[in-house]
């Protein structure tokens, strides 16, 4: 048997040399340095090498960093850390064959020339200036990331060859060369100074950027916006422009929400009588074939919400379409679906009556008045019910919301939009530009409007752009407004850099110029601020805390109208009318938060009427379950399953721990620890007040908690009239505990791993 000092290893460069386990040591004794709680020597025991002549260097190096990554836990989150430094360590032999990066400048220039990385990031900056951005460099920062962000950027982020899974570049490279391509088109006075600022706000994590701006931004491709809304009209050619313009955008690496609401139903009259219509669940699995035809380039697989209200005429056979009874032919589940509610709907709950089900196509004006005109929608509705010569159907509403509810809770991605309240709290003027749908996880409402082909000019796509605020890093709420001001120049200059490969979502981007600006790390900023989601303690600091993120980023689109102009459809927003979301939420929440308004909202009030804003929309509260494990955040507004959470990804098991756990421990309130959704509803529906567009809200049962291990319908039904009543536009996944070890509940799903979970 060969002894271990006799073995040879193969180098990265192929070349064959004594092992030298004394190195391996000191590299692992590297990592640990300066963190509690860790054991080199225990790192080395559970990597149980088996050595072997010739064995790759490079599996040595992985072992010892999985070996690192078991050893997460509560009592050694720093372990955390360990595995991290070393996969930092692994990945840059791995792009550059050693441990110290290049010069910024060689570096571009070397993935410039190999077809990496763009050429305008060359032909833009002199030598000088990349010189100056060489030395504001802090490759050091690598090392505060977390072991999950390393795996998640080696696995989604950096630029690489996803065949042979080789690395080109490292982290800090990332984040200066998104700042720099976003900034290039700046006065070269000041773009430096926004370069450096943007690059110390996302490196430092006080700004959480999403999976498409990361991963595509300084690469030649460029299409960056998270989530595209298309709607569907009731013609051949809508639908097939419909699918065309799906496919262009999930190749795109975009999450698709679709609206297929108009779609007449199974039986209309075609042509006059002609033919029958086939109804809506053939062309809804041509939707699903055009979502999933495309992989995304490794980056995630395609992934669609489709929209329809509830008073469509198939809407019995539509809310079964992801369960697991019945066959392919009346089933499909690879999508997941939004239904449309509104006032008149919920009435007819509460008061125990009938609902009555119609075809679009035989209702002349009810479809649009649906999400324009609430009066008007419940005059022509009632008309309707009372003409016998319209087709119809009735079915008592507690009937029909019951089984909506049940396939809700049965598959989790049933979803709901309050599309009154979409149109009524909403910066667009419901008259010229209505909400008609969502986005694939329910924080976008922007207006759209059906493609008649693929070339269309009058049809209109929207694209949000998101971005988010790391809460953690707040101490004050006036921190939010650095940046605030950073996220909205640079979204602004991305609307400019991207492409868009489909003309109707050029015009409504350049038009509109809509982002969707959200938190992550909210949990995190409840458990450091001593409050509770369930007991009411925090409705105070989150009402502050939500009004100055939607006032500095007002404030920040305002100054830059100044600069630049305003949004041409500036017209078709209620800013342009002098109304702010502090003027149209729904006042029931008054009753739950007696928080004033801190900022000056009067003086905004007249700066954005005299020089409008730069963008139609500012936020939206999206579910950044990738993001947020890049800055080490808790997700979004979610609070965490577990202490600890094991994330499973296609990249593999995960393990990420609360920010600060040896402090606050016994701070966080765990998901499964909250009574009921109460307290949670109330705080989203206070962000709900500020936030502009809409927010990806869950609500969370646990069995274990009602007689006979089931939750009631009277539960679910209470929780949803309870968001409606606050003034909550949407509601996403609904969540189930399932008995199994609760930190590994964060598996990875479509929209995980998808464009909107920032």
């Amino acid at each position: 048997m060969t002894h271990i000092d006799k073995i040879q290893v193969t180098k990265r460069d192929g070349r064959l040399e004594p092992i030298d386990l004394d190195k391996i040591h000191k590299v692992i004794e590297w990592a640990a340095h300066d963190l509690d709680n860790v054991s080199v020597s225990q790192v080395e025991l559970k990597s149980h090498i088996q050595f072997y002549e010739g064995i790759k260097t490079r599996d040595i190096h992985e072992t010892i960093i999985k070996s690192a990554a078991d050893l997460i836990s509560e009592t050694t989150p720093d372990y955390q850390y360990l595995a991290a430094r070393l996969a930092i360590f692994h990945l840059r032999k791995i792009a550059y064959n050693k441990f110290t990066p290049p010069h910024l400048y060689d570096h571009v220039k070397k993935l410039t020339d190999a077809g990496k990385y763009d050429q305008h990031i060359l032909a833009d900056y002199s030598r000088a200036e990349f010189d100056e951005l060489e030395e504001y460099l802090d490759h050091w920062r690598d090392m505060n990331l977390a072991y999950a962000a390393v795996e998640q950027m080696a696995g989604k982020y950096l630029v690489q060859d996803r065949v042979s899974k080789t690395v080109y570049e490292s982290p800090q490279f990332l984040y200066m060369l998104v700042g720099m391509c976003l900034f290039a088109s700046y006065e070269k006075s000041e773009r430096l100074d926004y370069v450096k600022r943007f690059y110390d706000a996302t490196s430092q994590f006080k700004i959480s950027l999403p999976t498409p701006i990361m991963s595509g931004v300084r690469t030649p491709s460029r299409q960056f916006s998270s989530c595209v809304l298309i709607e569907c009209g009731d013609s051949l050619d809508s639908i097939n422009a419909t699918t065309s313009a799906i496919v262009r955008y999930v190749s795109q690496r975009a999450g698709i929400g679709i609206n297929a609401g108009r779609i007449r139903a199974l039986g209309s009259p075609i042509r006059g009588g002609e033919a029958q219509h086939t109804g809506c669940i053939p062309f809804y699995k041509l939707f699903q074939t055009a979502v999933k035809c495309c992989s995304q380039g490794g980056v995630r697989g395609g992934a669609a919400t489709l929209f329809y209200p509830i008073w469509h005429l198939e809407v019995e056979s539509l809310l079964v379409l992801k369960n697991n009874r019945g066959v392919e032919d009346n089933r499909v589940r690879h999508m997941d679906y939004g239904v449309q509610l509104n006032k008149t709907m919920y009435t007819r709950l509460i008061k125990g009556q009938d609902i009555s089900l119609f075809s679009p196509s035989d209702t002349p004006g009810l479809y649009d008045a649906f999400f324009e005109d609430q009066d008007k929608f419940e005059e022509l509705y009632t008309k309707y019910e009372n003409d016998p010569s319209i087709r119809s159907r009735q079915i008592p509403a507690t009937e029909l919301f019951s089984l909506m509810m049940q396939e809700r809770a049965s598959t989790g991605r049933i979803y709901i939009q309050n599309v009154d309240h979409c149109n009524t709290h909403s910066p667009f003027d419901a008259t010229v530009a209505p909400i008609r749908q969502s986005n694939l996880c329910m924080e976008i409402a922007l207006p759209t409007k059906p493609l008649d082909n693929i070339n269309d000019e009058t049809g209109e796509i929207a694209l949000c752009t998101l971005s988010a605020v790391n809460l953690g890093k707040v101490e004050n709420v006036s921190d939010i407004e650095e940046p605030a001001e950073l996220i909205v120049r640079a979204l602004d200059a991305l609307l400019d850099y991207q492409d868009y490969p489909v003309k109707a979502a050029e015009n409504g981007s350049m038009r509109r110029r809509t982002l969707g600006v959200g938190v992550i790390n909210y949990a995190y900023y409840l458990a450091k601020n001593g409050v509770r989601y369930s007991d009411g303690s925090a409705l105070g600091l989150t009402h502050q805390t939500f009004e100055a993120l939607q006032y500095y980023l007002l404030k920040a689109s305002n100054k830059l109208a100044k600069e630049q102009g305003a949004c041409p459809a500036f017209n078709e927003t209620t800013y342009s009318q002098g109304i702010l979301p502090i003027d149209t939420y729904k006042k029931d929440l008054d009753k739950i938060c007696q928080e004033p308004l801190h900022l000056d909202w009067e003086t905004l009030r007249t700066e954005i009427t005299t020089h409008g804003l730069r963008n139609s929309t500012l936020t939206a509260l999206m579910p950044s379950e990738t993001s947020s494990q890049i800055a080490n955040a808790t997700n979004g507004i979610e609070p965490p399953r577990g202490l600890v959470s094991i994330k499973a990804s296609k990249d593999g098991i995960l393990k990420q721990v609360v920010p600060e756990i040896d402090k606050l421990k016994d701070q966080y309130e765990l998901l499964w620890q909250m009574p009921n959704n109460d307290g949670y509803l109330k705080l989203v529906a206070i962000m709900q007040k500020f936030v502009d567009q809409s927010i990806s809200a869950n609500t969370n049962y646990d069995p274990t908690r009602f007689d006979g291990q089931r939750v009631p319908m009277k539960v679910l039904l209470k929780d949803l009239l309870t968001a409606y009543k606050l003034g909550v536009k949407t509601l996403y996944y609904h969540n189930t505990r399932d008995g199994a070890n609760d930190a590994q509940a964060d598996m990875e799903d479509d929209c995980a791993g998808g464009a909107c979970k920032i």
